[in-house]
């Protein structure tokens, strides 16, 4: 039998514990999770779970079954979609990942809503913190990564701020 713990906050702890002591950026990577987390709050738990545990497989030893485990068939089913596909360099593992989400229906439609949500806290923190190589590195994958993970309706207001931040007048102006 399988246990799942389908609480944000049992999903918190694990991804802090999987992720130990990483880094985002200067921060502890809760940081980036917690962000994350935040922007999924009116899309309910499910998305939330799924948010704080979207780098998980990607970034640590955890596994897809691990998560299974712990967490449902459709939360791993979500974290496998999130992980970027192997490649050698970031042009070609994005390039297999947004594919892969470009066809994703259904309840796995989950793993939209958090990868839009990622994203904008990627490029909230690239922005703050004036790393323009990094911005111009998502404003260039933005017409791609919007065309396969964009639906009408899911989460129109991450969206909205997305593109506003990606526009060319929003680049940052200093790289530390």
């Amino acid at each position: 039998m399988t246990i799942t713990s389908q609480t944000p906050d049992a999903a918190r702890a694990y991804a802090v514990e999987m992720h130990g002591d990483q880094k985002y950026g200067t921060h502890p990577y809760v940081h980036h999770l917690d962000a994350v987390a935040a922007l999924l709050q009116p899309y309910g738990d499910n998305a939330r779970v799924v948010g704080y545990l979207h780098d998980v497989v990607e970034d640590t030893a955890a596994t897809v079954a691990d998560v299974r485990s712990r967490f449902g068939d459709l939360v791993a089913s979500c974290v496998a979609l999130l992980t970027d596909a192997p490649g050698a360099n970031r042009k070609e593992r994005k390039a297999k990942t947004y594919a892969a989400l470009a066809e994703v229906k259904g309840d796995e439609e989950l793993a939209l809503l958090v990868k839009a949500a990622d994203r904008l806290a990627n490029v909230r923190a690239c922005v703050a913190d004036g790393q323009r190589a990094l911005w111009e590195t998502y404003h260039g994958e933005h017409p791609t990564f919007r065309a396969a993970a964009f639906r009408a309706g899911q989460c129109d207001p991450l969206w909205t701020e997305l593109d506003t931040l990606l526009s060319p007048s929003r680049a940052p102006t200093a790289t530390p």
